[in-house]
């Protein structure tokens, strides 16, 4: 029996209510939500997020978010709170306790002891008449009209808006605290991510051979310093001035073109003018100078000198493609 559309169909709803869902929390933003941001971007403290079941994810997520966008915050859950992880809130923190019915049983306990202290209690709710946000000093409204669960009950959509408002929150901060990319490689240092704003050309360049020849250099001799560094290129230098490269097409081609190549030297068979770009430029800045020209190497200079070569498979090895 073939359920394909039947499949298709549920995907769909599921999609399509929560996108819903997500649309109408844009109306739900007011002062309350500026307020919000204002407050934890002049605060000395961090940002303490708890939760129960699935709420519990979400704030977890929440934190590593704002974390990584220059806000500190940390992860409390709702019910080791109560049973002995209270001390995680410090002085000057402010909390942030997720709960879609604000009306859980773990967030009735825990409340009434986050409002012994001085800390500003923020609710995160779909339900603006609970327990949670009555006692809050300020709500992030969360309110859905269903989840994506057929029987109403499974976070879904709850989960959903719950997240995206934790983004709204975040991206809001990050951008009145003037978070660079910079500011961004500093919390990535690691993965893919971190290499597109940290590693540059001469982090590359350093780790491969400077395959050069000069132009007066034999074919011969071309042929073996480009094989023995096995980037498929080399540099051609008059003195220190790049004059140009040779790759292994150039020598293909050569060979289609001389029967006899005993006299032949670099300058008769090298390509002029070739890419270069300095070692302090972004390496992902030299991905993107290979793809516009489909090249597999580009020539990294210092002082405008050469310094080296960056191969594609350098970025691929890297992550950074």
């Amino acid at each position: 029996m073939n359920n394909t559309k039947a499949i298709l169909d549920i995907a769909n709803k599921v999609i399509n209510t929560e996108a819903e869902a997500i649309h109408n929390l844009s109306k739900l933003l007011d002062d309350e939500f500026a307020s919000i941001v204002n407050y934890i971007l002049t605060s000395k403290g961090r940002v303490v997020i708890s939760g129960i079941g699935k709420s519990a994810i979400i704030a977890s997520k929440i934190v590593s978010t704002l974390n990584s966008t220059g806000t500190p915050a940390i992860f409390m859950h709702a019910a080791d709170a109560i049973h002995g992880d209270l001390g995680t809130i410090q002085e000057n923190d402010i909390v942030i306790c997720i709960s879609n019915s604000g009306n859980t049983p773990e967030i009735k306990m825990l409340i009434p002891l986050i409002k012994r202290g001085s800390n500003k209690l923020i609710g995160m709710t779909g339900n603006t008449d609970s327990f949670l946000a009555k006692q809050s000093d300020f709500v992030l409204n969360t309110h859905i009209e269903k989840e994506a669960c057929p029987n109403n009950l499974a976070p879904t959509t709850s989960t959903t808006a719950q997240l995206v408002v934790g983004d709204a929150l975040a991206i809001s901060l990050l951008k009145l605290r003037g978070f660079s990319s910079d500011d961004f490689a500093k919390y990535h240092p690691g993965g893919s991510l971190g290499k597109r704003l940290y590693l540059r050309v001469g982090d590359i360049a350093a780790k491969n051979k400077q395959p050069k020849v000069h132009i007066d250099t034999t074919i011969k001799e071309v042929i073996i310093e480009i094989s023995k560094n096995m980037l498929g290129i080399t540099a051609v230098l008059e003195g220190d001035k790049i004059i140009g490269v040779i790759t292994d097409g150039d020598i293909r081609r050569m060979l289609n073109k001389y029967d006899n190549i005993s006299s032949l030297k670099a300058k008769d068979i090298m390509s002029i003018n070739p890419k270069t770009i300095d070692i302090d430029i972004l390496a992902i800045k030299a991905l993107e100078i290979m793809q516009e020209k489909g090249i597999s190497q580009i020539l990294a200079t210092k002082n405008n000198t050469y310094a080296g070569i960056v191969h594609l498979h350098n970025l691929i090895s890297e992550g950074i493609l």
